[in-house]
């Protein structure tokens, strides 16, 4: 199944969301990503037992910092759902590029290095 989602969109996959720390999520936008957002399987149902809820707590904290020091913490968000859930995960891709467009670019862009 050929998935839609918009161009811009770069996957990092890794084996579980757990995986997935609060530095990675701070370090995208201070390197000017506009937006990052963290898409782990339904809660209740991780293989790793605690790893979305991790991820969860990780990207909640990634927002309050980001809220603390001035920029929008809406940039860093999370989404649930299953492996099965194809279209749901474009969906989502377009959806959070659409509010992403709402906030405006990352004010650290001009500053972001590569």
């Amino acid at each position: 199944m050929r998935l839609d989602y918009p161009a811009n969109i770069k996957i990092i996959r890794v084996p579980c969301t757990g995986k997935v720390d609060l530095m990675y999520l701070m370090t995208a936008i201070q390197k000017g990503a506009d937006g990052v957002y963290v898409v782990g399987c339904l809660e209740g149902t991780c293989h790793y037992k605690q790893g979305n809820f991790k991820a969860r707590e990780r990207v909640e904290h990634a927002r309050r910092l980001l809220d603390e020091v001035g920029l929008e913490g809406d940039r860093v968000r999370m989404y649930n759902l299953s492996s099965g859930e194809g279209p749901t995960f474009a969906a989502y891709a377009r959806e959070m590029t659409e509010h992403i467009k709402k906030l405006g670019p990352n004010p650290l862009k001009k500053w972001a290095t590569a």
